[in-house]
């Protein structure tokens, strides 16, 4: 059964995150921030539970009001199949943006740079602007746009850590189109030095290894933004590492979702502190 279309309470451009689960998604308060900094006063963006079956029917039911949305999990690998795939989502193999346009529909992959923008731009400590090696946990569509930003970064070795060493030997293809050398490991064994560790899993599933994990990067990424600091950033801290979370990859790429949608330019601080905000305990 499809997931019908909410009805909209009146005139104005329409752009919404779906997912599922979507209880916990900041995109809404991050991208009316932008839109109240641009003055697009007629801008509405709200969160859908949407899963896999349901996208399909969510999307062919959007009318001429609607310009964008953005697709977080489960949807990534569904979204392919939605519109005109553009270059960095099919490299990627994983979209998370979809865009109306006059003649049909385009599906995107912001998450690319928005995780370059992450690793160059966001926390107080200088930024990484070239990498040689890196270590990526976990194999799924996280990590796909992970491998694709770190080739961009000028990485030419990576290790992926995976339970399932299986699914990380299936991105062999696209490592091999970014020229980069990838070695499988299972999880539990020794983490090599690099340049970076970037955690793709999910919340508590680095826990076991954070302190390993930790001590073997200069730099430290972890994807989870709820329940911070995770255990992986807590010992990096500890350590002095640099530490980028994933609240500064969804400003990255919102931002850029914001001009797909918008045609205009939003620093992705303006999001990242409206995320803050919303994160504060008095906002609770």
């Amino acid at each position: 059964m499809s997931q019908p279309v909410p009805a909209h309470g009146g005139a104005g451009v329409r752009c919404a995150v779906l997912g599922s689960p979507i209880g916990h998604s900041l995109s809404p308060v991050m991208h009316h921030a932008a839109y109240a900094e641009l003055g697009l006063t007629d801008w509405d963006y709200r969160a859908y539970e949407v899963d896999d079956d349901q996208l399909a029917g969510f999307v062919a039911g959007c009318d001429r009001t609607w310009r964008g949305l953005s697709l977080t999990m489960p949807l990534k690998f569904a979204a392919m199949g939605l519109g005109e795939v553009d270059e960095v989502a099919a490299l990627a193999g994983a979209a998370n943006t979809l865009i109306f346009e006059p003649n049909g529909r385009r599906v995107h992959n912001t998450d690319v740079g928005g995780l370059i923008w992450a690793l160059r731009s966001a926390g107080d400590q200088p930024g990484v602007d070239r990498i040689e090696s890196a270590t990526v946990l976990g194999a799924g569509a996280t990590s796909r746009s992970a491998l694709v930003s770190l080739a961009e970064l000028g990485a030419k070795r990576v290790i992926m850590v995976a339970r399932t060493p299986a699914k990380a030997e299936r991105l062999r293809t696209l490592t091999e189109a970014l020229e980069i050398e990838l070695t499988v490991r299972e999880w539990g064994t020794e983490l090599p030095r690099a340049d970076v560790l970037l955690s793709t899993v999910t919340a508590g599933a680095a826990d076991p290894v954070a302190d390993e994990a930790a001590a073997s990067a200069d730099v430290i990424f972890d994807a989870i933004y709820e329940g911070w600091p995770t255990a992986l950033a807590t010992a990096a801290e500890r350590l002095g590492k640099r530490v980028v979370n994933g609240l500064d990859l969804l400003a990255g790429q919102g931002a850029l979702q914001v001009h797909l949608m918008t045609g205009q330019d939003v620093d992705p601080r303006l999001l990242l502190e409206a995320a803050h905000r919303a994160l504060a305990p008095e906002a609770r």
